[in-house]
């Protein structure tokens, strides 16, 4: 059924009310504002409940929006938010934190979402399952240690230390980083696999017991960039809305532990923000929060996401100019990054 003009104003104003206050929103104070009669509203709003588009949670009280009034508010009345340029500078400064490193970027991202949002905040990095090597770095540690460092098209940076049972020298260093660099450099991060590491060591000849502990910290690596990981932030700020109450944000928060499931739920198109409100998550833990994600782009690749979880009553337009100017910013950082190395 459309709606008439009148019916999409009350349910607007029933919305808007309600998360701004937080308490049933009356047939007066609309009365008042639209300018006509609190019997016309109450009619009005007695039809919009019948259509399962509110609620009324005492028999007393006004109305709240029940799912699908949220759902009808976000698809067909919400007015887009541009943000102020004094908050997108507020918020360009905190992601500066952390522009230069990839993996510290993606918490930080977390974090300022949650920060601007007061919600939880959730980013996942790039997944590395279709990515290419970039390159791959030494760095020695001490007199028989050094640290691997793999890059890959995907935006990611993994590291892992290993050691040698001999002394390094520059020489060594030289042969790990230009015989790595030639057998590795622009294969996809998957073929690295235990199969081909050891196919490689026997192709080494004499000098696979050389090159074995890069090669164990090679395979390492490649399997820590093949999975997407996932940072949280905020999880304590549920605790401080109402509607999650018998345990509703423990819930929330058991579930975002889950990191293949978050992964999945958070799955997209690139540069597209999503909402969604209560069970059109097809998660029980979340039925009563609502998602909103935008995934982020690398070089032009579909790569992670950056999101919000929090209660229904959510400010939708504002909170998801946030996660999608925060997605974008993410999207040009790790791309300069890439680009640079």
């Amino acid at each position: 059924m459309e709606l008439t003009k009148r019916k999409q104003n009350i349910l607007a104003s029933i919305v808007n009310g309600y998360v701004r206050t937080g308490e049933p929103v009356g047939s007066k104070s609309i009365a008042e504002a639209a300018g006509v009669s609190s019997a016309t509203v109450r009619n009005e709003m007695a039809e919009l409940t019948e259509l399962g588009l509110l609620e009324q949670p005492h028999t007393s009280a006004g109305r709240i929006p029940s799912q699908r009034g949220y759902r009808e508010f976000v698809d067909n009345l919400m007015e887009p938010v541009t943000l102020p340029e004094d908050e997108r500078l507020t918020l360009d400064a905190m992601l500066a934190k952390s522009a230069f490193d990839p993996e510290r970027l993606l918490r930080g991202a977390a974090h300022t979402l949650s920060v601007a949002t007061r919600y939880l905040a959730v980013s996942t990095t790039p997944s590395g399952a279709s990515a290419k090597i970039k390159g791959v770095q030494f760095v020695q540690t001490s007199r028989r240690t050094a640290m691997l460092i793999m890059m890959s098209s995907a935006g990611t940076m993994k590291n892992k230390v290993f050691h040698c049972d001999f002394d390094l020298s520059n020489e060594i260093m030289r042969i790990f980083f230009r015989v790595l660099n030639e057998r590795v450099t622009g294969r996809d991060v998957a073929e690295i696999n235990r199969a081909f590491i050891q196919s490689l060591a026997i192709s080494f000849g004499d000098l696979a017991i050389i090159m074995s502990p890069a090669l164990a910290a090679l395979l390492e690596v490649a399997g820590e960039t093949m999975q997407t990981e996932v940072s949280l932030s905020g999880q304590m700020n549920l605790l401080f809305y109402p509607e999650y109450k018998l345990g509703g944000a423990r819930r929330v928060m058991d579930f975002v532990e889950r990191h293949e499931a978050l992964v999945s739920l958070l799955e997209g198109k690139p540069n597209r923000t999503q909402i969604r409100i209560g069970l059109e998550s097809g998660r029980n833990e979340l039925a009563d929060s609502s998602v909103v994600s935008a995934r982020y782009s690398v070089n032009g690749s579909n790569a992670g996401a950056v999101a919000v979880i929090g209660p229904m009553r959510m400010p939708y337009a504002r909170v998801a100019a946030q996660t999608a100017y925060i997605a974008d910013r993410v999207g040009e950082m790790l791309t300069r990054i890439m680009r640079e190395e």
